[in-house]
């Protein structure tokens, strides 16, 4: 029991020495002149695409792509579920097997309304 506390310590550890690294490691390089930095007015420019922008920078999204992000998040955590419940399926038993059942009902009425209200379609 204690062993499997060990090694979610250690998960912890070194995970907390990989990202405290990885943010150190430019500014150590940094200081260490490995890496130059010469900062200038044309470096600091915002540009996009290595011209000037002209006109309104800030453009709508269509509020379509959130839909279809949501849908494809919806399909993500159903696949998430899916696969631990049909490793211990057989240990489950029938109380595992309705809920999972229960679960992708209403992931399936949330798709039908979705495309009753005809989000999915692209104009």
């Amino acid at each position: 029991m204690l062993t499997n506390y060990g090694y979610i310590g250690l998960f912890l550890v070194v995970a907390i020495v990989f990202t405290v690294s990885t943010l150190l490691l430019p500014v150590t390089l940094r200081f260490l002149k490995i890496i130059p930095h010469k900062p200038s007015p044309i470096k600091s420019s915002t540009f996009e695409c290595g011209m000037e922008t002209i006109g309104k920078t800030w453009v709508q999204f269509n509020f379509r792509y959130y839909f279809y992000a949501l849908m494809f998040l919806v399909i993500d955590v159903m696949v998430v579920f899916l696969y631990p419940w049909a490793v211990d399926l057989k240990q489950l038993g029938r109380f595992g097997f309705i809920g999972m059942f229960i679960f992708i009902f209403i992931i399936v009425i949330g798709y039908i309304y979705a495309w009753r209200k005809k989000v999915l379609e692209w104009k």
